[in-house]
């Protein structure tokens, strides 16, 4: 067996080692809502948004991984040192936010890994493909936006309807309802950022000549990811939940209905277009429209300004971070 396959078997399992993460550190956008509405015990939540992540798989084809793998950084740079130190970045970045219990973005730290070596690799930005890093951009605004505002339409309409029900009748109905909202989003969540996995792998083997000279996404590549990304969210991030269930507004279970409803339709259309979004960012976003649709006094803001500071620094930390570590790889291995 060479060095170079080898190295190729290494960091596909250091990738997936970051899918891993990425479920273990996003279980939170899944069951936080509904484990802190008390609709599901925690241990039985992750096990319901496990299995929603990884039947995505039957539902959602590979754009975004499409997009991650050939979208953003043009692929004839990359090599498996390339992928090295953009992995080191994003899992760093991860395990960081996650001590901290910050709901941060695995896909902008794995998005800020990949620009990061580029940029250090290449002594500048010609290597980054401007269209693909342009929307990926552009949806860190618009994708908690959207969250923001589907969040606030839906418990008001919700509101509209049910103004003259009893609260324990409402309770009753959306408990029911939010099982169903839940494995949307966890369905939302898998297809979205196990794609990205997906597409890191993949250039990484089309880069090395193991897919025949033309890219595409082997069926084993995108059964580990869903089973890894669904593997992370059994597993949890129990720091996290705290945060999004509790600290952001107060829940009830049709308040946990309308915000993940809200951020599963977006991550659902974001996915179709082939878009790596964050699935923090999204559910943050909807949940803080579906607190401002009852007051905002109901919203801790100050919280709230900390987490968008996270989303702010997250692909520029990575990208240092996994710009140096292809520095000292490629400088010791030369």
């Amino acid at each position: 067996m060479s060095s170079l396959l080898l190295l190729v078997i290494f960091i596909v399992i250091l990738a997936l080692i970051f899918d891993f993460l990425n479920g273990f550190h996003d279980a939170a956008n899944s069951i936080a809502t509904i484990v802190s509405t008390r609709v599901l015990k925690p241990h039985h939540a992750v096990m319901w948004a496990a299995f929603f992540n990884f039947i995505a798989i039957l539902i959602f084809e590979t754009h975004v991984a499409n997009t991650v793998g050939r979208g953003l950084i043009d692929p004839t740079i990359v090599d498996p040192l390339f992928i090295l130190g953009a992995l080191s970045g994003a899992i760093f970045w991860n395990l960081v936010t996650w001590y901290y219990g910050i709901p941060s973005s695995s896909s902008h730290a794995l998005i800020g890994g990949l620009v990061g070596v580029a940029i250090v690799k290449m002594g500048g930005f010609s290597s980054i493909q401007v269209v693909g890093i342009s929307k990926t951009l552009i949806a860190i605004v618009v994708s908690p936006l959207t969250g923001f505002v589907l969040g606030m339409i839906l418990m008001f309409v919700t509101i509209h309807i049910f103004f003259k029900v009893r609260r324990q009748k409402i309770d009753s109905v959306f408990r029911k309802l939010q099982l169903v909202s839940a494995a949307l989003i966890s369905l939302g969540h898998g297809a979205n950022d196990a794609q990205k996995t997906m597409g890191i792998i993949a250039v990484l083997l089309y880069s090395s000549g193991h897919l025949g000279g033309e890219f595409h996404v082997p069926f084993w590549v995108s059964f580990s990811c869903y089973f890894v990304i669904a593997l992370g969210t059994l597993f949890g991030g129990w720091r996290i939940v705290r945060t999004m269930g509790s600290k952001i507004t107060k829940l009830k279970p049709v308040n946990g209905f309308c915000a993940e409803t809200g951020a599963a339709l977006t991550l659902f259309i974001a996915t179709l277009m082939g878009i790596p979004v964050s699935s923090t960012h999204t559910i943050t976003g909807s949940i803080v429209g579906v607190g401002s649709a009852q007051k905002s006094t109901s919203i801790r803001w100050t919280l709230a300004r900390r987490i968008v500071w996270a989303w702010i620094i997250t692909i520029p930390c990575a990208a240092f971070v996994s710009g140096g570590t292809w520095w000292l790889i490629n400088f010791f291995t030369k």
